[in-house]
């Protein structure tokens, strides 16, 4: 039984060791991009927000 969850431990390190190294450079990547809450209001972004803002109060 010993043998069992050891091995069963070790298993599960290396599921936990693989998931963190394919999601570490997914989360850095969000993280570097998430600089502030809703769309940039500049330009464009201004643009659409002022529009959606006009069509859902009328």
């Amino acid at each position: 039984m010993l043998a069992a969850l050891s091995t069963s431990a070790f298993l599960s390190l290396r599921v936990l060791a693989l998931a963190s190294l394919l999601m570490t450079p997914v989360g850095a990547l969000a993280y570097s991009k998430a600089n502030g809450l809703g769309i940039g209001k500049q330009g464009a972004g201004l643009v659409l927000f002022v529009t959606l803002q006009r069509q859902s109060m009328s």
